[in-house]
């Protein structure tokens, strides 16, 4: 949903009757899922005892029969391609499903303002899943079996969360070595080896020392958080952001820290990578990009947030060795010439292309000057030139669409970018025409709402369900990262309809959908997939795993 004046929608859409029915049917403490495309499924409704719908929850395996590529992190990759190795299987039903959110917090209007992080799924089919289990709120990282959801193992964290107008992410991550990694309290990294293994549990690393934390651990679990994803290089090297208040026993502030695969931990306070103190921190949902040749980190950098004020920042490129400064560049609106607005209440990360570029989503300068939509800056690797925008960026990270993948398309670019292209509908604003895009990095056309040239419009689909609190309008889309598949030639793509969709790009059209829920206003969520071509959704605090 926009980042509207008060992180929620228009007064009008505050009434959606779908967004009443589901908070109707949490009151009965049930949420069912039928198929679309006519079929039914026959999944039952959600265990809130937290053991899914797997059977025998807690005795589950991986699949070592199933070898395939890994969805590792946000965006699947350390570049956040969200380019998926396997082709996916057919949305006939809902195979499992099982809660991300053990106390979903719905505001006065019946919105789920909160970042879920994504699911990872292992080589051999083991879904990784971060559980928020109280309103605190608190988590617990689950493995399951990818078959059917049956509980590998689960492990309580120690992770606090920084308070936000909307709860942000809490991801997990896969390692080039199947390391599970999740953040813990005092900015220490939790770690499991051997993802896909029943036994075993969590260690953990601290980047500025183990004898420091374990001296000072009550005042360093209040003075450190980890504030972004982790981030893993095919070495093993691991990268995140944290915020540090000032006067810690350990001498840290805010900042980008770096564990080796041998366990030694550095850091480097943001102001100081960025050369200016109008930066505070790495902004937080932000994971930190790995360049495909491993040697330079992309960190997206932003101030704190100020009553009245809207965030201001900076994309940095790091050594990723050192985390010395390689080069810098301030995030600026293309339209009104001045620093962009980069939100906490984003998860946007930097997306590194095959060719080096680099591409990260803002908002506008001035709210609303663009229908709430920001903008997708676009740089080289050494971020030395800044080329032509795309005309939407809030809260989306572009998924990677090789050329050859849209039979229509008969320009040059090597590839294209998938991103959510929603119209929001306020006061002298968006028109409610909610759309998902494939668009040209490398082609021009004049924005449909300002008179910059952006990135052109390579294919353009109009979201499906008519918007009953906007007349002429339609239901946005509902994604920070879509999952693209090669294979079938298709995105898989959310929708705050509540139904899963397959965007065909061969025919420009929806060719299959499954319904999830009854739909609801709330903050984007990522789609994933596995090793075995099954699709993953959260909706509604669910995830959802999609199959034959």
């Amino acid at each position: 949903m926009s980042e509207l004046d008060l992180g929620m929608k228009s007064k009008k859409k505050q009434l959606r009757p779908y967004a009443l029915s589901i908070a109707s049917l949490l009151l009965l403490g049930l949420i069912m899922a039928a198929c679309g495309g006519g079929s039914t499924s026959s999944v039952p409704p959600i265990n809130n005892s937290g053991t899914g719908t797997g059977t025998n929850p807690g005795s589950g395996t991986g699949n070592p029969n199933v070898v395939g590529p890994p969805w590792m992190s946000f965006g699947g990759n350390a570049q956040h391609e969200a380019l998926s190795g396997v082709a996916t299987q057919a949305f006939s039903r809902i195979v499992w499903q099982t809660p991300v959110d053990m106390a979903p917090q719905y505001n006065a209007q019946g919105y789920l303002l909160v970042h879920y992080g994504s699911p990872v799924i292992t080589a051999k089919n083991t879904v990784i899943l971060p559980v928020k289990t109280s309103t605190n709120p608190t988590y617990r990282i689950e493995a399951r079996s990818a078959d059917n959801g049956a509980l590998i193992w689960s492990e309580n964290t120690d992770y606090v969360m920084p308070a936000f107008r909307w709860t942000p992410s809490y991801n997990a991550t896969l390692s080039a070595n199947n390391r599970v990694l999740a953040p813990g309290a005092g900015g220490k990294i939790l770690y499991r080896d051997d993802a896909d293994a029943a036994a075993g549990n969590f260690k953990s690393l601290v980047f500025y020392g183990d004898t420091m934390y374990t001296v000072n651990k009550a005042a360093l679990d209040k003075a450190v958080t980890i504030n972004t994803p982790i981030t893993s290089d095919a070495q093993n090297n691991i990268y995140f952001g944290f915020i540090a208040t000032p006067g810690n026993p350990a001498g840290l502030s805010s900042g980008i820290a770096r564990i080796g695969a041998d366990g030694k931990g550095t850091w480097v306070s943001v102001a100081s990578a960025a050369g200016t103190a109008a930066v505070a921190k790495a902004a937080t949902n932000s994971a930190i990009a790995v360049s495909k040749d491993q040697k330079t980190i992309y960190v997206v950098a932003n101030d704190n947030i100020a009553t009245g004020v809207r965030q201001t920042g900076y994309l940095l490129a790091l050594d990723s060795t050192s985390l010395a400064l390689k080069s810098k560049v301030q995030l600026i609106d293309p339209n009104e010439k001045g620093p962009a607005n980069i939100s906490d209440d984003s998860t946007a990360s930097p997306l590194v292309a095959p060719d080096g570029d680099v591409y990260i989503g803002v908002l506008e300068q001035t709210y609303g000057t663009h229908n709430a939509r920001g903008w997708l800056l676009h740089f080289n690797a050494d971020l030395s030139q800044t080329k032509t925008p795309g005309s939407f960026g809030w809260d989306i990270t572009p998924s990677l669409v090789p050329a050859n993948l849209v039979a229509s398309y008969k320009g040059s670019s090597p590839y294209l970018l998938m991103v959510k292209y929603n119209n929001y509908e306020r006061a002298g604003s968006g028109n409610g025409l909610n759309e998902i895009a494939i668009i040209d990095p490398f082609a021009e056309q004049v924005d449909r709402m300002s008179p910059v040239k952006t990135m052109k419009e390579v294919l353009t689909l109009l979201g499906p369900t008519p918007d009953p609190a906007v007349p002429g309008g339609f239901i946005e889309w509902c994604v920070n990262t879509a999952a693209v598949d090669p294979f079938t030639k298709s995105v898989i793509v959310n929708s705050e309809d509540g139904i899963l969709y397959r965007w065909d790009l061969t025919t420009n059209k929806l060719s299959e959908k499954i319904r999830l829920t009854s739909g609801l206003g709330e903050s984007y969520t990522p789609t994933a997939i596995g090793a075995d071509g099954k699709v993953y959704a959260i909706n509604n605090a669910v995830l959802f795993a999609i199959g034959k």
